[in-house]
């Protein structure tokens, strides 16, 4: 079983994540601290010194390295979904799950975080919800051709077994 968390940041696919793997005996994988690792400097840092090209296919090289993870949830980044075709991946290597935020709590939890999100660095507040806005507008096609779609209100500790349910009946 591999099931893969997609949405915008900030909507809590590595928390979840890792609550569900927990509760249900499985790993749990952090997309984005596989390519820290992988290129042994931070997100901001690869941003910074290579630029996003540069990330995506790095991101999409360490997604395709998840093939051999079993009994697994992955946690992807934001965009993950959105570049080289790795949604279609996904959904050969297991299940998809969109995790849908909407836009005021995903700025909320961005809020609260410390990481420093390298596609939001040095934006306003205003500025920050029209990014939001704009980029969940533009990868909205790619985060709904997951297989399951958790709108934020129905994320609890039991929605994993609509995804146990879906990997086994297909529906």
């Amino acid at each position: 079983m591999r099931v893969f968390l997609v949405g915008f940041m900030g909507c809590g696919k590595s928390y979840w994540g890792a609550i569900w793997a927990a509760e249900n005996g499985l790993h749990f994988y952090d997309l984005d601290e596989m390519i820290v690792e992988k290129e042994r400097r931070s997100i901001q840092d690869i941003f910074e010194q290579e630029g996003e090209d540069y990330f995506r296919k790095t991101e999409s090289e360490v997604l395709k390295e998840t093939n051999n993870l079993q009994n697994s949830i992955i946690a992807c980044g934001g965009g993950t979904a959105c570049f080289f075709d790795n949604i279609a991946w996904m959904k050969e290597q297991g299940v998809v799950v969109f995790i849908n935020e909407n836009v005021e709590k995903i700025i909320d939890n961005l809020k609260s975080e410390k990481q420093i999100r390298p596609l939001l660095f040095n934006l306003s507040e205003t500025e920050k919800l029209s990014f939001v806005k704009q980029k969940l507008s533009e990868r909205m096609p790619f985060y709904l051709q997951s297989e399951i779609v958790l709108a934020s209100n129905d994320i609890n500790e039991a929605a994993f077994m609509k995804i146990i349910n879906y990997r086994k009946t297909g529906n």
